[in-house]
Formats: structure tokens, sequence, C-alpha cells
């Protein structure tokens, strides 16, 4: 029975880190510059943040799942399972952090325009 429960465990982790691996996070744009930006600009890259954001909370979206399934391992005793929580929650937590370094510096680049094109 502890043969089938451990092939039945690595099969389960194996597809854990199988279908993380196909959850490929996205590429943060590049922020303009507020000082020197055109408008249109400015624009274009609130756009290009707004396409990240999406593309960000899909691949979170895609985690989620692995890192439920890696914890439910876990809490059944499975030692295993804890490298799997591990790295599927730090990947987790690297896009959030991504994402929320960049609205950071997009709203920089605001601040920055806005300082540079007084009305």
């Amino acid at each position: 029975m502890n043969k089938i429960r451990l092939a039945l465990l690595g099969l389960a982790l194996g597809s854990t880190v199988s279908v993380a691996g196909e959850c490929v996070p996205p590429e943060p744009p590049t922020v303009p510059n507020g000082d020197s930006s055109s408008m249109e600009q400015m624009l274009a890259g609130q756009k290009t943040v707004k396409t990240f954001q999406a593309a960000n909370l899909e691949y979170m979206a895609c985690l989620e799942p692995q890192i439920t399934a890696a914890q439910t391992e876990l809490e059944s005793g499975s030692k295993e399972a804890s490298a799997a929580v591990k790295e599927l929650e730090e990947r987790y937590n690297e896009a959030v952090s991504v994402e929320e370094g960049l609205a950071e510096k997009f709203n920089a680049a605001i601040r920055a325009y806005k300082a540079a094109n007084p009305r």
C-alpha cells in the first residue's frame, strides 16, 4: 500500500512540477521616462502595464491549483511535497513583487511627467 501511495505521490509531484513549468511568467514592460515622454508615450506605457498585469494575473492563476495540490500533499504528511510548495509559493510571491515594483515605477513616471508638464 505504501509503495502505491509513494508512486502516486511521485506522479502528483512530477505533474506539479511539469505543469508549473508550463506556467511562464510574463516579461515586465519598460516604463516610459516621465521627464521626457509625450502624453501619447505615457498612455502607451499605461497600456503595456495593464497588459502585463492581465498576463501576470493569468500566470498566478496558473500557479494556484499547483500550490493547492502541493499543500494538500504536504498536509497529508508528504515530506517530498515541502520543496514543491516552497518553489511554487516563491514563484507566486515573485510575480506579486514584480507587479508591485512595476506599479511603483509607473506611478513615479506619472509624477515625473506631471512635474515636467504642469497644466
